[in-house]
């Protein structure tokens, strides 16, 4: 079957669709924020392919499996198991790593076990051993005639009873011993032994190197180490000579000069999540726990402070220490995770690397890395520096082939747009969008064909410069033979795309219809006139002419900035700019955000590296935006957050009913007891555990669903109960609560950022990145005239279709009118073109990036063709 047939979709708010997606092609599923596109592509196409992989499954496999419910469709032919790449976190686990998240780390383990050349931490000097065949090579290999004295150490512990111990010797049938560098018989030791002897060696064999001296040597050479363990020595004399030298043998990893050792190695040991591995200090973390000065008050004692925060055994306690408190890396390991004899194992390459990173010294040809310090190399250093990888040719074959498998993982994270990430950071830190690129690049690598992917906008994170790539991964996909839906706003992957399903025409109620299916620029459908207009969208108004200064960040310099100086004028809409990894969060967030956060508040986390600001006494407040969930819990929703729903709950507190029985505000909430359905304590739902079956959810037979008891609902306002009102949408809302001014002023604003489509009591576990966001600008909206604050946002045009990204522009110019500060952290087109001031980092991403491109209006960035966004905005115009 050629295309995959949907009939009768009615999932969520999708209007009983009927669409057919062609198999083997690149498709594009676009509309509004809210249209239904992720209902469509996620929660029916998805989830369909994946229940039918699951219950072709035995029973027994499918106990230890998610299950997903079938999702509310007539039916879907063609289907072929289905993989989604979604856009979620990295997580929050400290030992997730880009190394480890994409598998790389274990090939990595692997590769040092077998090439890696142990060294002594503390000397770095390189360690060699020998097999027994090797030294017997060596021997025989030496200039015919040469005299050989063959010796096996004794331990010091053993010449403390020198009868005793010449006694034994004499019995197992040896003649000779060496005292302190002199060869004597065992009785003229016996006579003869020094008061406190340097070294005792047994004489085990002494011969001429000759032809046919091999078998001999074999023998004795085990023989001496039988008896010495893991060290054989020999004194040797050249022919016509009259000085004997000594030449010592290792068997195992062993610096002679400093006794330092290192047993067998193996992959284990190179695991920073196993005792064999990781560091002692930090367990593998690679961070610990101090107290630091600058947060305590003046005369303050940081070591005290720590101990008792160590030794507090009340929880309150410790949560009042806790802010004094704050990471670094492990003084032990220097934030490298593993043990140092594991750190000093190295392996040759990187002949290409030569100044590529300025973590490392001056790299040098063949430069020898241990393993954590090639994760601290960017993915296209670690690219480059594999390419003068240099093994033991014995190990060429088996160690070739494992680089090339490292080579070639990497080269897809380079594909996807991730070259400037470095294998040693954490997941946590990672963007919804780089995670996601981290697991599209994770399926490049499986070779997988006959799939259907389903991405949720993977160009989240991107710069305009970095998009073709990522077209060119999504069509590699497709070209193995898999179908690739992706749910996108991106004008350049829309263009992309074979093929475009439109759904709307609006956000929930008002959306669910598929308006239009075919080739991109050719559908009759919204979408379809904005590919057709070309250019740039949204224009904003010109800024007051009111000057409130400005931001001066002088010498920011952590991670790979190179010593910026950054205006950032005040007053304005300001937008931050540049290539993915070109250092745009290590300064607004690791710097700008942490600094003000200390400013403002004290906080624990310490800025990036920088000289200093200039110009925040000029701010009075400051509030970040960011994407994190605005809850964790189904309990919190857009209701809860924005504060609606209190006013709501005062409402029905005075109607006359409420009156009557002496209802107050918490008789209508579902968090406390009295008001809500106990049977569910306020869920609306009951779970029930299936054996061998995923835990079903179904409504509460005592409320139906409703979360409040009886006696609570009966309470209603313009006929709607508490429970009906957590129901509707915000935009049916605004109108329901028209009379009420202060609750139709907060809707009223959730709908101008294109979030009219939310229900108020949608838990907060289901709202995405970008629609926690925006909930969060409007609640900043909805505050009464504030004092000059500075808002940060990241990325805030993340899941906007092009007319929900005009609405959120109107809202930043709103702020900006009031007298406010906007600093935006985005790749949109639409927003560099109508910011009032752009700061451009790049011109590349990790080591090719961290410099100031340019800054200033976007009309100047325009006009510069060094500019990677210059050239971007000069490609378009403004509609």
């Amino acid at each position: 079957m050629e295309t995959i047939r949907i009939r009768g979709a009615r999932q969520h708010n999708l209007k009983n669709i009927d669409v057919d997606i062609p198999r083997g092609k690149l498709v594009v599923i676009t509309g509004p924020s809210g249209s239904g596109k992720s209902s469509l592509a996620f929660h029916t196409l998805y989830a369909e392919g994946q229940r039918r992989y699951v219950e072709s499954l035995s029973v027994y496999a499918r106990q230890f499996l998610d299950q997903l419910e079938k999702p509310d469709v007539d039916v879907i032919e063609g289907l072929s198991p289905a993989i989604a790449i979604e856009q979620r976190g990295g997580g929050l686990n400290p030992r997730s790593t880009v190394a480890t998240a994409t598998e790389i780390y274990d090939y990595l383990r692997v590769l040092w076990a077998a090439a890696g050349v142990p060294h002594d931490p503390v000397t770095g000097e390189r360690l060699e051993r020998m097999s027994p065949a090797d030294i017997v090579k060596v021997l025989a290999e030496m200039e015919e005639g040469t005299k050989v004295v063959l010796l096996a150490a004794l331990p010091k512990e053993e010449l403390g009873e020198p009868a005793r111990l010449l006694g034994d010797l004499q019995r197992q049938g040896y003649i000779r011993v060496r005292v302190d560098g002199e060869v004597m018989e065992i009785e003229d030791a016996a006579a003869g032994w020094p008061e406190s002897p340097v070294a005792v060696e047994i004489v085990v064999d002494r011969f001429v190197i000759r032809s046919g001296v091999e078998s001999r040597l074999a023998d004795s050479v085990e023989t001496a180490l039988r008896l010495c363990g893991a060290e054989a020595r020999a004194s040797v004399q050249e022919p016509g000579g009259d000085v004997w030298r000594d030449v010592v043998f290792q068997t195992s990893y062993r610096n002679p000069r400093t006794g330092f050792m290192v047993d067998e190695i193996s992959p284990k040991h190179f695991s920073f999540n196993s005792h064999l591995g990781a560091c002692e200090a930090c367990e593998g973390l690679g961070t610990e726990l101090y107290c630091d000065p600058k947060l305590l008050p003046e005369g303050g004692d940081a070591d005290l402070t720590f101990k008792r925060y160590r030794e507090a055994k009340s929880e309150i306690t410790r949560r009042k220490l806790a802010k004094f408190m704050a990471h670094r890396a492990c003084g032990v390991c220097e934030g490298k995770r593993l043990k140092p004899e594991w750190l000093a194992v190295k392996v040759g390459g990187g002949s290409s690397l030569v100044g590529a990173n300025p973590k490392l010294e001056t790299p040098t040809p063949s430069e020898w890395l241990g393993i954590q310090d090639f994760c601290g190399l960017s993915v296209a250093d670690a690219m480059r520096w594999l390419e003068g990888f240099v093994v033991d040719p014995a190990m060429a074959e088996v160690c070739g082939r494992l680089a090339s498998d490292v080579r070639i993982r990497l080269a897809f994270l380079e594909e996807v747009g991730l070259g400037y990430l470095t294998l040693e950071r954490t997941s946590g830190t990672l963007s919804g969008g780089e995670a996601q690129r981290i697991r599209l690049a994770t399926q490049l690598g499986a070779g997988l064909s006959g799939v259907i992917y389903v991405l949720d906008e993977p160009s989240i994170g991107l710069h305009a410069a970095d998009t073709a790539r990522l077209i060119g991964a999504l069509t590699r996909l497709r070209d193995l033979g898999n179908t690739v839906v992706v749910v996108e706003h991106d004008e350049e992957i829309i263009r992309a795309a074979d093929w475009l399903i439109d759904i709307g025409p609006g956000a929930g109620a008002a959306g669910g219809t598929l308006l239009a299916a075919g080739v991109p620029v050719e559908i009759a459908s919204p979408t379809g006139e904005w590919l057709r207009g070309g250019g740039i969208g949204f224009k904003g108004s010109a800024p007051g002419e009111e000057k409130r200064g400005e931001l001066v960040i002088r010498g920011a310099r952590e991670h790979n900035l190179k010593n910026l100086d950054v205006r950032i004028p005040l007053g304005r809409l300001v937008c931050l700019t540049g290539p993915s990894g070109s250092g745009k969060s290590t300064l607004a967030d690791d710097i700008l955000r942490r600094a003000l956060a200390r400013h403002f508040n004290g906080s624990g986390e310490a800025p990036g590296l920088h000289d200093g600001i200039e110009g925040l006494e000029l701010i009075e407040k400051c509030v970040v935006a960011d994407q994190s969930p605005i809850g964790r819990s189904p309990r919190s929703n857009p209701a809860t957050f924005t504060g609606v729903f209190d006013l709501v709950r005062d409402l029905f507190t005075k109607l006359n009913l409420s009156k009557q029985r002496g209802y107050g505000p918490s008789r209508f909430s579902f968090n406390a007891a009295g008001g809500r359905c106990e049977r569910c304590q306020g869920n609306g739902r009951l779970k029930i555990e299936m054996h061998f079956l995923p835990d079903a959810w179904v409504p509460c037979p005592a409320c139906s669903g409703r979360r409040f008891n009886r006696e609570t609902l009966e309470v209603t306002y313009k006929g709607k109960s508490i429970a009906e009102v957590l129901e509707l949408s915000v935009a049916e809302a605004r109108t329901f609560f028209r009379p009420i001014p202060k609750i139709h002023h907060i809707l009223e604003i959730l709908e101008d950022l294109g979030l009219g489509y939310l229900k108020l009591g949608q838990p907060a576990n289901t709202l995405s990145g970008g629609e926690a966001q925006r909930l969060k600008l409007a609640v900043e909206l909805a505050r009464p005239q504030a004092p000059h604050t500075l808002y940060l946002f990241d990325e805030p045009t993340t899941g906007l279709h092009f007319g929900d990204v005009e609405k959120l522009l109107a809202a930043f110019f709103k702020l900006r009118d009031a007298g406010h500060s906007v600093l935006v952290v985005e790749h949109h087109l639409d927003v560099i073109a109508a910011a009032d001031w752009l700061v451009e980092l790049g011109p590349g991403g990790g080591v090719n990036g961290g410099t100031l491109v340019d800054q200033g209006p976007p009309e100047k960035i325009r006009k510069n063709k060094k500019s990677p966004t210059g050239r971007a905005l000069a490609a378009n115009k403004v509609r």
